[in-house]
């Protein structure tokens, strides 16, 4: 008997279903790759593992970039793949293996190592079923929505995609308190009911783009996507006699193999009679102008997000007065305004869009950004609340206003046979930034800490009876060490000093140095001229991202009637397209 109802997907309110499934999906996702960023203390206490001894490091970094790397090298593949075999099949797929990884993850037998590679391996797992999600779930909604109630629907669901990583924060401060593996089992419930219900209400409507699996084109943009961001990660690690890795030969070498590799992706693309992506989509304007956008502003994002933690669980928290231990709950309930912010704007922007187009206000958003950005220069490392709470809420509207129709605006562009892969590049873009802003804003960091931290650290443990050659020893040691440290919220002090024995001398004032005001105060001068080295940075990402939203056109929308009547051709902005 056939099913009837609003799960059939001729009746006229399909559409909300299809919203409200993939919007689960997208917020799922994107929850998952920033929850363990602030949770990482509790979770390294629970398997028992020091992230800051030199041989665990790795474990550090992988914990941090596996899911995100995982999910941008495999987006585009599955974008193609919904194409070609259902966007729906693929999109349902990915919520099974997201669920399996999260049960997974809460049943890790194993402690230290063992334990931590376990972590490691199911992220990477749930990465796969991420980027199913990610790569067919605006695809889906682009399907099910008319192109003038599009920006609303792909406004939701790209506020639940960036907010999630937002929320994430929030969330795994909140979780960790309570313990390691709530952090993982939080996911497991949303995940069965998500995957009940996308297998019992999505259904496939859109156009389908057969031909074969491009394997070569989805091998070199895999391995040279992994090695370039692996390699710009592995860059923030000492290397020798250097405070960072970038003369690393290893490092070099996976940087420019990978630029390499992704050069010949370009070059098969463009010759393959069924390309995993039709780099021609990139002579569209609109849809250039967008990925292009779309990149910087993750970046930025990204680097404020690890930016904020720091600033939060390794200086500010502590000078108030808060223990290390609870720092990472109470940094993500002060960074609510950001989140409250961008689920204010989002919707509302997305909404807009539809009848104004999205260039003003993704231009306007990332403007905006950027002026936050300065002032979160401005403000002394030490601040008043109100105005990091201000600064940081003025960030999270300048975000929602730029991202709703920023997505808009890029699926909008295209034929709906290529949909599933730009939807693909899009999640390449969100998530290949959100990773990139590790090596990048690290980097920035370590060098503004560099030239400022050595004499700080070894003047102020011989202010508190440290001997002046275990002071300026210490004082050496690659301030990478110092940023990790602030990053999970711990004083590093008592782990360098335990090993000289000095901690018991009657003449070091140990109380003092393994306090919580000693390192925060010690590092706040320094902190602050990196900052100025990366919020610099990302302001000049933002304005760029800005300049190129604006110069994306107005509004612009493909038409379906058009594509339908002859074979699409992308010809510059105009051909196989409409406005609205």
């Amino acid at each position: 008997m056939p099913r009837t109802g609003i799960f059939t997907k001729d009746h006229p309110h399909y559409r909300w279903v299809a919203l409200s499934n993939t919007t689960l999906g997208m917020l799922m996702a994107t929850i998952n790759s920033s929850i363990v960023i602030i949770s990482l203390p509790a979770i390294f206490t629970g398997v028992k593992l020091n992230p800051l001894e030199p041989g665990n490091v790795s474990y550090l970094l992988w914990m941090l970039m596996g899911y995100m790397l995982v999910t941008a090298v495999l987006v585009v593949m599955f974008g193609r793949m919904g194409d070609q075999f259902g966007r729906v099949r693929i999109y349902n797929l990915g919520f099974v293996i997201f669920t399996v990884a999260a049960i997974a993850l809460c049943l890790d037998p194993f402690s230290g190592g063992p334990g931590a590679m376990w972590l490691i391996a199911w992220r990477f797992v749930q990465g796969i079923g991420g980027a199913m999600l990610f790569a067919n779930s605006t695809a889906i909604l682009t399907d099910a929505f008319p192109a003038n109630k599009r920006g609303f629907a792909l406004g939701l669901n790209q506020v639940a995609a960036i907010a999630g990583s937002f929320i994430g924060l929030i969330l795994g401060g909140v979780l960790a308190e309570i313990d390691w593996r709530a952090v993982f089992f939080v996911s497991v419930p949303f995940g069965v009911i998500g995957t009940i219900w996308s297998f019992k209400s999505l259904h496939e409507v859109g156009q389908k783009n057969p031909g074969r699996i491009d394997w070569l084109g989805n091998v070199t943009f895999a391995i040279g996507l992994i090695a370039l961001l692996t390699g710009i990660t592995y860059g923030i690690q000492p290397y020798g006699d250097s405070s960072q890795g970038w003369g690393n030969p290893w490092v070099l070498g996976s940087i420019i193999g990978g630029i390499l590799l992704l050069v010949a992706f370009v070059l098969i693309e463009l010759k393959v009679p069924s390309p995993m992506f039709d780099m021609r989509l990139f002579k569209i304007r609109a849809f250039s102008s967008g990925i292009f956008s779309g990149f910087l502003a993750a970046i930025g994002r990204g680097g404020l997000q690890f930016m904020l933690i720091i600033w939060l669980q390794g200086i500010w928290l502590p000078l108030h007065g808060y223990s290390y231990e609870s720092t990472p709950l109470w940094a993500g309930i002060y960074m609510l305004p950001i989140t409250i912010g961008f689920l204010i704007a989002g919707p509302v922007s997305g909404a807009l869009s539809d009848r104004f187009g999205s260039r003003a206000f993704a231009t306007v958003g990332l403007v905006l950004v950027a002026v936050t950005f300065i002032g979160l220069l401005l403000i002394p490392v030490n601040f008043e609340y109100w105005q990091f709470a201000l600064l940081t809420g003025l960030n999270g509207i300048g975000s929602g206003l730029f991202s709703s129709p920023n997505r808009t605006a890029i699926m909008n562009s295209v034929p709906p046979n290529e949909r599933g892969a730009a939807s693909g590049m899009a999640g390449v873009a969100l998530n290949a930034g959100s990773s990139l802003s590790i090596g990048i804003f690290f980097s920035l960091m370590i060098a503004g800490l560099s030239v400022a931290l050595p004499t700080a650290l070894s003047t102020g443990l011989t202010s508190h009876g440290v001997p002046q050659n275990v002071a300026t020893q210490i004082g050496a040691t690659p301030p990478v060490g110092s940023l990790f440290a602030a990053f999970l919220g711990y004083n590093p002090i008592a782990s360098l000093l335990g090993p000289t024995g000095l901690l018991q001398s009657p003449h070091v004032d140990a109380a003092t140095l393994t306090g919580k005001e000693f390192f925060p105060q010690l590092i706040s001068g320094p902190f602050h001229d990196g900052l100025v080295v990366v919020f610099i940075a990302a302001a000049v990402m933002s304005i760029i991202g800005a300049i190129a939203s604006f110069l994306g056109g107005s509004k612009y929308v493909h038409e379906e009637a058009v594509a339908a009547a002859r074979p699409a051709t992308v010809e510059g902005e105009e051909v196989g397209a409409g406005r609205a």
